[in-house]
């Protein structure tokens, strides 16, 4: 795989270097030294079909052990290792192998229907992919073949059925692994596909360094009194691979994961074990605080310290929480630039609830003419697997084009206001507004139609439909998406029919007009 990364400025990058904030450690180093160093702590899998309780000892010796039937399979430093995966502890196995290898990780959401699927196959092909027979009423091997994609040269199935792969098992060689593979810390680490503007997923690169950086970064600012958490967010996402196979390693932290988001079951794990939950996108929040099984005597000792990020954080449930005596700190960033401000727990109320925070360690941010948000750290992403997207997004200095809108208070905390790019944050879920369009404007009786966010007090944001002509009922619309491939997350919700849309004068829709209206609905 022939990567093209942006050019970093050589004063920036010496300013990066000594302060620290960029090493020559691998990602494979790092994660062999905590889960070495802390190898007492758990990492137990919650499931209903595959349950496992493991230590991080034994998920370092487990990963090596992959790690060399992946070598004697011919997988080298630099190659890419793909999975699909639940959050199972193979989940873990693969990316900690990988990371040793030297390999470039690349992780897919495990609900990703076969669209998604074959263009990232196809867009950055793997030497390496892994995926699962049944889970529920998904298939990863389904999906797999039925994307289109050439098949990469090893695929490995985790589960009873491997469909005519090899089962996982397999690839575990003998003896492990010494140590780790020693590459360029400059190098590709981890390639993250987040949907965005277009109908295609962007494939976005990590480094070594800016990966690295990211998980000391952000491990720093987590709260030091708060007990361990269930992580219920997939691990082929941003936040939830962070959350749950990252950060705990370095900081030596429990790692307790679900793979079905089921929030009575959570409240009585949480009861009986002593754990925390809630932080992530607003959702894993709202659907505790609202379950009939929520108990604020006993629940919420164990929710004193809760982060939100990667979706909208409506008003109203940042206020719920506090008059619960939740401390809410909001958080702001991206696949592409993960951690660009945030609040601590010290902060005043007002700054923690009512603001996205201030620039964390490293970033720094500024705001264009027309209020876009332009960012800038070490923990910036190295450009996408399409050149020219990257090319679109940077300046000449470095300066990356978040897409957002936002405002900057006298103390200098960021308050996301509203989005450049037409993307929808959904429960932390990236949705394409272009690719729904797509879908929708091909039913009967739709002359003309747009698709955007609107606020959602448990989700944070929601796809709602604005269509003019005949609009399809719900049922209607989602029999469409289906039909189309969609995965259930990106369909709408909401259908509005207009008689004419607010435009520019060139007759372009104005979306951020559409997105006011139902923000100033729900505020009403």
């Amino acid at each position: 795989m022939t990567w093209q990364l942006r050019s970093v400025d050589p004063a920036l990058e010496r300013t990066w270097i000594d302060n620290g904030w960029w090493t020559d450690e691998s990602l494979g180093h790092l994660l062999h030294a905590g889960l070495r160093e802390h190898g007492e702590q758990p990492f137990d899998v919650r499931s209903a079909i595959r349950p496992s309780a493991s230590t991080f000892e034994d998920m370092r010796v487990q990963a090596l052990t992959l790690a060399r039937g992946l070598r004697d399979r011919g997988v080298r430093a630099g190659d890419v290792v793909g999975f699909q995966l639940p959050n199972w502890v193979e989940a873990g196995y693969v990316f900690y192998a990988a990371s040793f290898l030297g390999a470039v990780v690349m992780p897919i959401v495990h609900f990703y229907g076969p669209k998604e699927v074959g263009y990232i196959l196809t867009t950055t092909p793997p030497k390496a992919f892994v995926t699962f027979d049944q889970f529920g009423a998904l298939s990863g091997t389904r999906t797999l073949l039925a994307s289109g994609a050439p098949l990469p040269e090893l695929v490995a199935v985790v589960g009873d059925d491997p469909a005519g792969f090899e089962p996982l098992d397999a690839w575990f060689g003998d003896p492990p692994l010494d140590e780790p593979a020693t590459v360029d810390a400059s190098s590709p680490a981890l390639v993250a596909y987040t949907s965005g503007t277009t109908a295609n997923p962007k494939g976005v690169i990590h480094t070594h360094r800016t990966i690295g950086f990211e998980v000391r970064q952000l491990g720093a600012a987590q709260p030091s009194k708060a007990p361990p958490g269930i992580v219920g967010a997939p691990v082929g996402h941003g936040i939830g691979m962070l959350a749950a196979l990252l950060i705990p390693v370095l900081r030596g932290g429990a790692i307790h994961l679900t793979d079905v988001w089921d929030p009575g079951a959570v409240l009585e794990q949480m009861a009986t074990e002593g754990l925390m939950s809630g932080t992530g996108a607003t959702y894993f929040l709202t659907s505790l605080l609202d379950h009939p099984s929520f108990d604020p005597e006993v629940h919420l000792p164990l929710m004193r310290y809760i982060g939100l990020g990667g979706a909208a954080v409506p008003a109203a449930v940042a206020d719920r929480a506090t008059k619960l005596g939740i401390s809410i700190v909001r958080m702001y960033g991206s696949t592409e630039h993960p951690s660009i401000t945030g609040c601590v727990h010290d902060d005043p109320l007002e700054k923690r609830a009512g603001t996205d925070g201030a620039p964390l360690l490293g970033c720094e941010i500024r705001l264009a003419d027309d209020g876009e948000i332009e960012s800038r750290g070490p923990d910036c992403f190295a450009g996408y697997t399409d050149p020219a997207l990257t090319a679109s997004v940077f300046d000449d200095d470095g300066w990356y084009r978040t897409g957002d809108i936002g405002v900057l208070d006298a103390d200098g905390y960021l308050s996301i206001t509203d989005r450049k790019s037409d993307v929808i944050i959904r429960g932390g879920e990236n949705i394409s507004a272009a690719e729904v369009e797509g879908v929708l404007a091909r039913i009967d009786g739709v002359l003309e139609c747009a698709v955007v966010a609107a606020p959602d007090n448990r989700l944070g944001e929601h796809a709602c439909a604005f269509v003019r002509g005949t609009a399809p009922s719900l049922e209607e619309l989602r029999e469409a998406m289906a039909n189309a491939g969609l995965a259930r997350q990106k369909w709408p919700e909401e259908v509005r029919v207009i008689d004419d849309f607010p435009r520019t004068p060139s007759g372009k829709i104005q979306k951020f007009l559409l997105r006011k209206q139902l923000r100033e609905e729900a505020s009403s």
